[in-house]
């Protein structure tokens, strides 16, 4: 997930580290906070950079034969992305009130994000170290706002 227009309001990599602001903070709770919210959900490796979010999400109630039996299990993608943004976004705009939080026009987040399955070890494997190694890479990633 990406914030609107690319602004860079969770904090800063240095030395190759990120470095969360409280608001960054504040994001990396909510996202901790899905699985309380659904407990069908797991997280694996993640990461807040400066103006994106980095996940895995594995949705441990869906079953591979759900889709067959044409009554799939376990809580949509959809509507997880879309408490975490709800809740991160009222939070920021708290922040902005009292905090004097960087502001945002229009919304927090871009309206959509990346997602793919993860079909088997190799690609969790992989998906992992590019997780792991996004702020070494932040100068080359196509989120990367000056």
């Amino acid at each position: 997930m990406v914030t609107h227009n690319r602004l860079n309001l969770c904090g800063e990599i240095r030395d190759g580290d990120m470095n969360l602001n409280p608001a960054g903070i504040m994001i990396e709770k909510w996202w901790n906070e899905i699985v309380k919210k659904f407990p069908d959900i797991e997280l694996d490796a993640s990461i807040i950079m400066p103006n994106h979010v980095h996940g895995i999400i594995v949705n441990v109630g869906f079953e591979s034969n759900s889709i067959l039996k044409n009554q799939p299990e376990g809580t949509p993608l959809p509507q997880i992305i879309q408490w975490f943004k709800t809740m991160s976004t009222n939070e920021y705009i708290r922040g902005v009130k009292e905090l004097s939080w960087a502001r945002f026009t229009g919304s927090l987040w871009q309206r959509s994000y990346y997602d793919r399955i993860i079909r088997n070890t190799r690609e969790l494997e992989a998906i992992r170290s590019y997780i792991q190694a996004n702020p070494s890479n932040w100068v080359k990633d196509k989120e990367y706002n000056l």
